[in-house]
């Protein structure tokens, strides 16, 4: 009997920073995420209307339209009820109203091993088989 390779689960990083959304991409491939990444606001708005990320790594400033409105919109919809939400900010005032809404929320600078660690234990809590 063959095993059967599973797809990686799908990170989508929220970045407008282009190199913290490249050292967070790989942070997230080393824990075994097949990544995204979208630099702005309004794109990634549209972008959720059509995949499921398992998870979303969300910067709060971005240009376009906010990471807070983008998360409020992620909540609102049934599709996304299980996608993982890490908050990554360098604006902790930010966030006082949204814990409750996220998984994890991480003050920047991150490292690189912080990230990637924290990944492999939300990847360790998804359901492989997609049910």
């Amino acid at each position: 009997m063959t095993a059967v390779q599973l797809p990686d689960p799908l990170a989508l990083i929220i970045e407008d920073d282009e190199k913290l959304a490249t050292i967070f991409a790989q942070a997230l491939r080393m824990a075994s995420f097949e990544t995204q990444i979208i630099r702005d606001g309004r794109e990634a708005d549209a972008k959720l209307k059509s995949i499921n990320p398992d998870l979303i790594l969300l910067d709060l400033h971005l240009p376009g339209l906010s990471g807070d409105k983008i998360l409020f919109k992620i909540r609102q919809d049934p599709r996304l009820a299980k996608t993982h939400i890490i908050i990554a900010t360098a604006d902790p005032a930010m966030t006082i109203d949204l814990h409750d809404l996220c998984d994890l929320v991480l003050i920047k600078p991150i490292s690189f091993t912080q990230l990637r660690d924290l990944a492999l234990r939300i990847r360790s809590t998804l359901n492989i088989y997609g049910n």
